[in-house]
């Protein structure tokens, strides 16, 4: 597990914030962030105002990353590029979390290296990370200036037959449903998000077609609510075009594979994080996975 704990006695009263520093070599923010995250306990009680005094035996959870061999397919100076595989989370949930793609970035590249943008746990593909700070932040920059195209491939239920752009705002409200934890929806109090989809094959013998998704925004779960909207919802989605109880029955891990087969068509969500094209540093970069997401989702049929 990632998360260990740290005992250290401290003989004399100093400021949390800057014991931490000071002990674990992190930055005034990290220390303030890490702190307010509960990771600091004084006599068994979390301590969340970092500018309390701390004074005796005093335990921080640090974070450790440990890989687990898997490997970028793309490493350049100032960032490289992970091919995630489904199941595998982005960051971990809580201390709890196991593994994550994080631990196999900071494990091979250092503490300053971090992941850029994120996908679903159950999205497979492409995954840019920056290898330093100062690339995180202009990377991060790319995608909130929309100068970062990415095109997904997906695997959808019925026969998609032509080309279209769907353009519906998205909204994610708590309301008293629930599935509120995951749902987002079509809205028109929602942001604006725009998906283009093409169709490339059409599976007759299973009435499912494969997709290419090039979204324009990153609303989150976008290319699952605008293929459900126009009734093509993705394989394997538990969420979207799924019974209310049969989704909070997944959400609590309550239905088994056989059965999420059976009722959405796959163990998993065949959507694929497919390709990357950015300009960084005065280089323009298109990268493409190596997966055969096609027999890769028939696997999971």
């Amino acid at each position: 597990m990632p998360f260990s704990i740290k005992k250290v006695y401290l003989p004399e009263k100093q400021k949390a914030f800057l014991f931490v520093i000071r002990e674990f070599g992190l930055t005034q923010k990290e220390a303030q962030r890490h702190i307010a995250k509960g990771r600091l306990f004084v006599d068994g009680e979390a301590m969340t105002n970092a500018s309390s005094f701390v004074e005796g035996e005093v335990e921080f959870v640090v974070f450790e990353p440990a890989s687990r061999g898997l490997k970028p397919t793309n490493v350049h100076e100032q960032f490289v590029v992970f091919d995630k595989p489904s199941g595998v989370l982005i960051h971990p949930q809580n201390r709890n979390t196991e593994y994550s793609l994080i631990d196999e970035l900071k494990a091979q590249f250092g503490m300053d290296a971090n992941i850029a943008h994120r996908i679903d746990q159950e999205t497979s593909g492409l995954v840019l990370c920056a290898r330093n700070k100062q690339s995180e932040i202009d990377i991060k920059m790319m995608f909130q200036e929309r100068d970062m195209k990415k095109k997904y491939l997906a695997i959808v239920h019925g026969e998609f037959k032509d080309a279209i752009t769907i353009e519906e705002p998205l909204l994610r409200k708590e309301d008293t449903s629930a599935i509120v934890r995951m749902v987002v929806k079509v809205h028109p109090e929602g942001k604006s998000s725009k998906t283009y989809i093409k169709p490339l094959e059409y599976f007759k013998d299973k009435d499912m077609t494969l997709v290419e998704c090039s979204p324009y925004t990153g609303r989150q779960h976008q290319i699952r609510v605008h293929l459900f909207h126009v009734k093509h919802p993705i394989v394997g989605d538990p969420i979207y075009g799924q019974k209310e109880e049969d989704i909070v029955r997944f959400l609590d891990r309550e239905i088994l594979e056989d059965e999420r087969k059976q009722k959405s068509g796959a163990s998993r969500l065949l959507l694929h994080a497919n390709e990357l094209e950015f300009e960084l540093y005065n280089q323009v970069h298109h990268i493409k996975s190596d997966c055969d997401f096609v027999a890769e989702a028939f696997r999971a049929m």
